[in-house]
């Protein structure tokens, strides 16, 4: 495995993250652990909060460019 990673570090950061997007949508939904009660109630806390206020949530393209932004 030491060498496959060695490899997979030679990528650009955004062909790790591509991989690591393909890797985590490769995983069925089905295969996934349930969430817990702490992370339940969690959700349902940032849902209600979003819901109260669907303006304060940031578009999945500004979350992206901040991301690339970080990464250089």
């Amino acid at each position: 495995m030491g060498d496959l990673f060695d490899q997979l570090l030679k990528l650009t950061p955004a062909e790790r993250i591509q991989l690591a997007e393909d890797l985590w949508d490769s995983v069925g939904q089905g295969s996934l652990p349930p969430l817990t009660d702490l992370q339940r109630v969690e959700v349902e806390r940032r849902l209600a909060d979003h819901n109260a206020d669907p303006a304060s949530a940031a578009s999945w393209d500004l979350v992206c460019a901040r991301l690339r932004s970080r990464l250089g």
